[in-house]
């Protein structure tokens, strides 16, 4: 069966078969991909880096008299947005008579050749995949972590994170609702929640078992109680930790006028100006809601596309211009993020002499080959005005 080990590669742990290898896992990263595209990618000497910002007054009828003195002074305060690069740091390892053992199958007795010749290349560029999906995730999902030690790594703050004004919520906030380890239900007078819908919890207090802002089901609901499920359906999940409270949102479906609100949002600070970079990032569930959305407003819906940064993009045409659709298998499906790309660009922090994201191999300690693969990189998002986040979506159809 495909997975994972964590232990040096041999005969036994390692095994060969033959025929098409076929990956399960998609290992496409399309932000990262088009940001990259986009720029280039920059450099630091750092492990922090900066950008700055600064505003205008708001425009109005500023007017003077004729022969007047010299006005009062005013000038315009710089800020500063900073970031930081996160370590990506794997190994692989492959002992020696696996690597000489290529025509030791594991699977069926026949004659076919095992595709795979040379194992410790095949699981560094396995690895470089996984590296670069954990790269994609963290530039949309990362929190900000700046260790003062180095007992605690740091950690590139992502999109979702970084976007602080341009947001708003498709969900209805219901208020507190008091948990019970004893019966694994909340109690939230006059919910009005009924089987299968979807909420998510914020303002958690003393409960385990359940987390913020993650989508659940509700299941076995009554006037004044419901219970939590992963799936739809399934099975109530287990409360633990103490009795206390959570805050309730419950999720809403993804409408034509819920991002166009965003949208205005964004343009009015300053996002979404250049056409080519203007995108939404959805997840699979919120990709058919766009699509639906869009399709019902319009009578039809014509499919488009064009590439931004080397990555082929959907379009929808909107009430602000033509916007790129990326659909990223990483995005939350319960939120959609605006992003202005032509902002984003990914810092690197090089190694000298070896590059931004390596592989070398290590000293040898045995009858084996180890492979160590090496990054650090951060995401600079620049204005964040120029970019949105709608939440409270429905995570399932």
């Amino acid at each position: 069966m495909a997975g994972s080990i964590t232990a040096l590669g041999t005969t036994y742990n390692l095994p060969n078969y033959t025929g098409v290898l076929h990956q399960l896992t998609p290992d496409d990263t399309p932000f990262f991909s088009a940001v990259g595209g986009l720029t280039g990618g920059g450099q630091t000497t750092a492990k922090e880096f900066e950008w700055q910002t600064f505003d205008l007054r708001s425009a109005g009828q500023n007017t003077a008299l004729e022969g007047q003195d010299a006005p009062t002074d005013q000038e315009r305060v710089r800020g500063s947005v900073d970031n930081i690069t996160q370590i990506h740091h794997e190994t692989v390892g492959v002992s020696y008579t696996k690597l000489a053992a290529v025509g030791a199958h594991s699977g069926l007795n026949i004659e076919a050749t095992n595709p795979v010749r040379n194992e410790l290349d095949w699981q560094v560029e396995q690895m470089l995949k996984q590296m670069v999906r954990d790269v994609e995730w963290s530039f949309i999902n990362g929190i900000y972590q700046k260790p003062s030690d180095n007992t605690t790594p740091r950690k590139t703050r992502g999109m979702v994170s970084a976007i602080t004004t341009n947001t708003a919520s498709a969900g209805t906030a219901l208020g507190s609702a008091a948990g019970a380890i004893s019966t694994d239900a909340f109690t939230l007078n006059a919910h009005g929640l009924v089987a299968n819908d979807q909420v998510t919890l914020d303002t958690i207090a003393n409960l385990t078992g359940i987390s913020a802002d993650t989508p659940y089901f509700v299941v076995g609901p009554t006037t004044n109680t419901f219970k939590l499920s992963l799936t739809k359906g399934g099975t109530a999940i287990d409360l633990a930790g103490a009795d206390g409270t959570a805050n309730v949102t419950k999720l809403a479906a993804v409408s034509k006028a819920a991002i166009d609100s965003l949208l205005q949002t964004v343009f009015d600070n300053g996002g979404i100006m250049e056409s080519e970079t203007a995108t939404l990032v959805v997840g699979s569930t919120s990709k058919r809601g766009v699509t639906d959305a869009y399709a019902n407003a319009y009578g039809k819906y014509t499919e488009t596309s064009r590439t931004v940064g080397g990555v082929n993009l959907q379009t929808i045409q909107t009430d602000f211009g033509v916007l790129n659709i990326m659909l990223d298998r990483h995005m939350p499906r319960h939120k959609i993020m605006v992003a202005s790309l032509e902002e984003c660009t990914p810092v690197y922090l090089e190694t000298p002499g070896k590059g931004h994201f390596f592989a070398e191999p290590l000293a040898k300690t045995g009858a084996k080959e180890r492979t160590q693969l090496y990054g650090e990189v951060g995401l600079k998002y620049g204005n964040e005005r120029k970019h949105g986040l709608l939440t409270g979506l429905v995570a399932s159809l």
